[in-house]
């Protein structure tokens, strides 16, 4: 038997194991909200009912779902970090930009026709904008003890707030 010397035990020791990949969203979302659900990121919005409160109106701490599509076949989910005005808000999530990247602050805007945030846009950090393409959205699933509140102002406005203008410039500065 021949001894393997310890610098050669310790090179091998800091390689990657074969199965390691990049963080993916759902466990990002799941361990940085108080939604407890598994599984791909489409079957959340499925999984969340008789469960958790749903709705169409961005709270903190809600957990966005995207549908499954050509593009996302698995889906997405994000966590709300902070509602810019009706329209703009800013997520916590990971693998939108680039495999197993995480973004903070990152702005969505809901682009739906009738402001109920079912189809969305989102940062992408590779063009330092919102994305191109619109992607369609079930909602919002709400953490355990929310109380309801509607966090976004009643009124409608197809102007850009002074808030979202403030939040869309810290956004571009991340990328």
């Amino acid at each position: 038997m021949k001894l393997v010397p310890a610098i050669v035990l310790a090179t091998l020791a800091l390689v990657q194991p074969a199965t390691a990949r990049p963080l993916q969203c759902a466990p990002y979302a799941r361990e940085n909200s108080a939604i407890d659900l598994h599984g791909n990121a489409a079957s959340w919005w499925e999984q969340a009912k008789g469960t958790y409160a749903q709705g169409q109106a961005p709270r903190a701490g809600a957990v966005l779902v995207f549908k499954a599509t050509g593009a996302m076949p698995v889906g997405h989910v994000a966590v709300v970090r902070k509602i810019v005005d009706q329209r703009h808000v800013l997520l916590n999530h990971a693998n939108w930009s680039r495999p197993g990247m995480i973004e903070t602050s990152a702005m969505a805007e809901d682009v739906s026709t009738k402001g109920d945030w079912s189809s969305v846009r989102v940062w992408y950090a590779p063009t330092r904008s919102l994305g191109l393409r619109a992607s369609p959205a079930h909602g919002f699933i709400y953490a355990p003890g929310s109380d309801g509140t509607m966090l976004v102002s009643e009124a409608a406005s197809d102007t850009p707030s002074e808030a979202f203008m403030s939040a869309f410039q810290d956004a571009s500065k991340q990328g």
